[in-house]
């Protein structure tokens, strides 16, 4: 089972796509913080990382960057995961080594999971 780590601040935002996710058969595993998303991503090793850019002690970019300059963790693929607009988020998943984007409000199920298993291959 592939597991999935997402670092996101707001708890609904969390538990939907914690719900899509379990609904695609992933194993879950969230974090509320930069801090504590980047100590579980070491740990837990996951398969793919959901990546807010908007976090409460660091910001999604920052994190990502630590994630990419660590080797435990820089081969992880990192999705931004943000309702920023979405040039914007592009520019910064691009330019801080992110391998892709999904806006919020998420998509449907089916797109969620859809676009999520084409950075897990």
């Amino acid at each position: 089972m592939k597991k999935i780590l997402i670092i996101e601040d707001i708890p609904d935002n969390a538990e939907l796509a914690r719900k899509m996710l379990l609904t695609g058969g992933y194993e879950v595993f969230h974090a509320l913080d930069a801090e504590s998303g980047l100590k579980m991503a070491q740990e837990i090793k996951p398969d793919l990382i959901l990546l807010d850019l908007g976090l409460p002690d660091y910001d999604g970019q920052t994190l990502a960057g630590w994630l990419r300059a660590n080797p435990e963790t820089t081969h992880i693929p990192i999705v931004v995961c943000t309702a920023w607009p979405e040039e914007t988020a592009r520019a910064m998943a691009d330019s801080y080594g992110c391998n892709g984007y999904i806006g919020k409000p998420l998509p449907k199920t089916t797109i969620f999971l859809s676009k999520l298993r084409s950075f897990l291959e």
